[in-house]
């Protein structure tokens, strides 16, 4: 098994001596699940705590069926939210027959970022196995939003966020406003 990877400072500047990083983003979560409610879903719950941790608002807390239209037609309405950077998206995102969102939130991309979900894979690998390649976490842009599919588990969710999203998001959403 390769090596842990040290954890990242969400805090910590790029590099990049326009992107604030402390700055706050406002972001929408959504867990896509036939079965959760915002009473149980630990993972969502898990993505709220990072966020607001790093100082950033969940403007949008959402669960969401797996169904692939509704899925589509509700991220494209945030997406066209007033002041939103980014939306975080939980479940969904194995081979199972119900696990549509991948597929749907591929079809909507206008820039894809596949390093995030090898990156993601790579760490997962190296906590729980092989069977975390079957796991088809991606990200990408849609319009001026910038988008994270992580897996369902309060685990992979960790790991997504400490690792993946944080400590590239600002870098990101910044990228996105500066080109439009």
């Amino acid at each position: 098994m390769p090596e842990k990877l040290p954890i990242l400072s969400a805090t910590e500047s790029c590099g990049c001596p326009d992107i604030d990083p402390k700055a706050a983003l406002r972001v929408a979560v959504f867990t896509l699940s036939d079965t959760r409610t915002l009473a149980d879903d630990r993972s969502g719950d898990r993505v709220v705590e990072l966020f607001e941790n790093e100082g950033h608002h969940v403007v949008i807390r959402e669960i969401l069926t797996d169904d692939a239209e509704p899925l589509i037609a509700r991220i494209r309405a945030v997406c066209q939210t007033p002041g939103l950077d980014a939306i975080v998206t939980t479940g969904g995102t194995g081979i199972a027959p119900r696990d549509l969102a991948i597929d749907a939130i591929e079809s909507l991309l206008e820039v894809s970022l596949p390093g995030f979900g090898e990156y993601f894979r790579s760490l997962s690998i190296a906590e729980i196995g092989p069977k975390a390649m079957l796991s088809r976490a991606t990200a990408g842009r849609i319009g001026r939003t910038v988008i994270f599919a992580l897996p369902g588990s309060t685990g992979a969710v960790t790991t997504g966020m400490t690792h993946c999203v944080l400590p590239i998001i600002r870098h990101a959403v910044s990228l996105v406003q500066r080109a439009s």
